[in-house]
């Protein structure tokens, strides 16, 4: 591939000094996690945004969490239509490989993702609304939770909205067949959370009043 560039230096350095620190400390946790194969406790699926960091904020070790992240942390519903699904795939083989125990939708404040959706859904950005725009078509799956929040002041519409891109997606889930079965049969839980990047709050989807609470 000739439009490939080297690593910029600076990353380099930084492996390098990775590699002589935390992976020489750890040589042996490394040898097994190579050779035993993973075993996650928890799928997370997180916002590409690059401030959420979430093995950061719950302190997880390599191997803990299988992590998947796309734009606005959305789950597609189960279509089986035989096309290139990256966000389904991941799903099936979190649950039905790796048999992970819990799986944990996050989303965040300040979410460009979610405000786009909000913008394309308002008529304020029609660039979105083209069939060759990705991230208006994909932010077309939040669409049900738009409206379910259009009826809000803009100052509270986007905070609603990005909750809404959680629900969405554990709604969403619950279409997969085998991640209903296994929530059914008690092998595998659902959860969905909140986090506000600039206070470190972190809130917890409640089913039985369909809110968030501060954990």
């Amino acid at each position: 591939m000739r439009h490939a560039k080297p690593l910029p230096s600076y990353l380099v350095q930084r492996y390098h000094g990775w590699r002589a620190t935390t992976w020489t400390e750890n040589r042996a946790w490394y040898r097994r996690l190579a050779e035993e194969g993973q075993r996650p406790r928890a799928m997370v699926i997180s916002c590409c945004d690059s401030r959420v960091h979430v093995t950061s904020i719950f302190g997880a070790d390599q191997g803990e969490f299988f992590i998947h992240r796309n734009i606005a942390n959305l789950v597609p519903p189960y279509a089986p239509d035989g096309e290139q699904h990256g966000t389904s795939a991941t799903i099936e083989y979190a649950v039905t490989t790796l048999k992970v125990a819990h799986l944990i939708v996050v989303g965040h404040s300040s979410c460009g993702g979610v405000k786009g959706c909000d913008d394309m859904c308002s008529g304020a950005a029609p660039e979105l609304e083209e069939k060759s725009s990705f991230v208006g078509r994909w932010m077309d799956l939040l669409r049900p939770g738009y409206e379910r929040v259009k009826h809000l002041p803009p100052a509270e519409r986007l905070g609603a909205l990005e909750r809404e891109a959680v629900i969405v997606s554990l709604e969403n889930l619950m279409t997969f067949p085998f991640v209903r079965a296994a929530v059914e049969v008690g092998e595998m839980t659902l959860h969905g959370l909140w986090n506000d990047i600039a206070g470190g709050g972190l809130e917890c989807y409640d089913p039985a009043t369909g809110g968030f609470v501060p954990i």
